[in-house]
């Protein structure tokens, strides 16, 4: 944005907040928007409510003539007339866990062309936060959720689904005893190819540094590796368990008495914190001990060494969550509400063949 830009928006700014002070401004209204765009009112209800009816030309005119007179949708009132507010609750249990915001990012930029904004909450990995969002994003009124839960048992889940006509999709993690919709990854077969490729390269000795136990991913991801030792009769290995974080990662990493030839992260966060407590420990990788994650995040191939993982398709996930929130909340019967995408292994310079 350039500095006259910047100018005119603040002027603009400041020239509805002295009309508000002065008791001069009347509530912009869609009447207002439609004539400063010049179009119809419902032409603005369109743009508002589902913007792929509308062409590109007008959605410009419209979208400046909004952002102009500062306009703001009542949705009280939107959602008295259709019975929508057009409004979608999502909670996560990290905001500052890119992986969760990738997901939410699929799943925004579906049901946005369809005129749904977001509401994003971090229950902050607790169950009981978890609870008051719930009630939270339903008092205020929205008309659908997405959560990738925190674990364990949330009994606050199944009150909502009896006592609520509420639609929730789970993403990425799910409450087992809780009986809805699901999209994920194949945490296990992923797993299960990565033991696949470290042992077909040499590797013999295992350290799995495991997510929260209790959530259904890292109980996934453990089953495959616990599968693939058992699978080449692998008895040199050891399970440790922590948190879905690079604190971990590095604390855990930390306790190792004996390094082993491969340590295999539970996710990509817990692999960089890995790799930074190797280095003060002295060893390199992969020279010393290979090194791999889970995710594939965007950035995981420019960290130092790039980072062999096992790619799980994160916005996908987040994109067919929103659209299958979309099929419930439309009353469209949907076929499959288990959806489990497939996962593939990104090889980088944070292993070595050993053989």
């Amino acid at each position: 944005m350039t500095n006259e830009n910047v100018l005119e928006n603040v002027f603009m700014h400041f020239r509805r907040e002295t009309c508000i002070f002065m008791g001069k401004e009347k509530a912009i209204t869609i009447k207002d928007v439609a004539r400063a765009a010049q179009v119809s009112i419902s032409t603005v209800s369109r743009f508002i409510n589902t913007p792929d009816s509308v062409s590109e030309k007008l959605k410009e005119r419209i979208d400046k003539a909004i952002k102009d007179l500062g306009y703001r949708p009542n949705r009280i009132g939107q959602s008295l007339r259709t019975g929508s507010t057009k409004l979608i609750g999502f909670i996560i249990p990290d905001i500052t866990n890119p992986a969760f915001l990738l997901i939410v990012k699929g799943a925004e930029d579906y049901l946005k062309k369809h005129g749904y904004s977001f509401i994003l909450c971090g229950s902050d990995h607790s169950v009981r936060e978890e609870s008051k969002l719930l009630r939270a994003l339903i008092s205020q009124g929205v008309d659908g959720l997405i959560v990738t839960c925190s674990g364990g048992h949330n009994s606050e889940l199944n009150k909502v689904l009896s006592a609520q006509h509420m639609h929730i999709v789970f993403v990425d993690r799910k409450y087992e005893r809780v009986p809805t919709a699901y999209v994920g990854a194949d945490n296990y077969s992923g797993l299960e190819k990565m033991m696949d490729y470290l042992v077909q390269t040499g590797h013999k000795s295992f350290v799995y540094l495991c997510g929260e136990k209790q959530v259904s991913s890292a109980k996934e991801r453990l089953a495959g590796f616990l599968n693939g030792v058992k699978k080449y009769g692998i008895e040199d290995y050891q399970v440790l368990f922590g948190e879905f974080t690079f604190e971990s990662g590095y604390s855990l990493t930390k306790t190792l008495r004996k390094v082993p030839d491969a340590i295999v992260a539970g996710n990509d966060l817990m692999a960089f914190g890995t790799i930074q407590a190797l280095r003060e420990k002295g060893y390199k990788v992969p020279e010393d001990v290979s090194v791999v994650g889970f995710d594939d995040m965007f950035f995981s191939k420019y960290y130092k060494p790039s980072l062999t993982t096992i790619r799980q398709p994160i916005y996908n996930m987040g994109r067919k969550a929103g659209r299958m929130l979309l099929s419930l909340m439309s009353g469209k019967k949907v076929k499959n509400k288990n959806v489990i995408l497939d996962t593939e292994i990104v090889v980088r310079n944070s292993t070595k063949s050993r053989n």
